[in-house]
């Protein structure tokens, strides 16, 4: 599996993680239970799935961007 089929499928998981995350939060709150560590469970899997999803978005251009710089002969 290449980089980026492998960054997909960790952002997919992030996106898993950070929902659970969110409905411990949510649980929490109603229970009234709320805590600061309760309430920074879901920023580990936001700052991770931040981080994919910028990557997964410039890859497209990153790739056009290679191509077109092949294709007029700078490298």
């Amino acid at each position: 599996m290449n980089w980026n089929n492998w960054c997909r499928q960790i952002h997919r998981w992030l996106s898993i993680a950070f929902t659970l995350a969110v409905i411990i939060n949510i649980i929490a709150m109603v229970q009234e239970r709320s805590s600061v560590g309760v309430g920074l469970l879901a920023l580990l899997p936001l700052a991770l799935l931040l981080l994919t999803g910028l990557y997964l978005f410039v890859l497209p251009h990153a790739t056009r961007w290679r191509s077109a710089r092949r294709s007029s002969g700078w490298g």
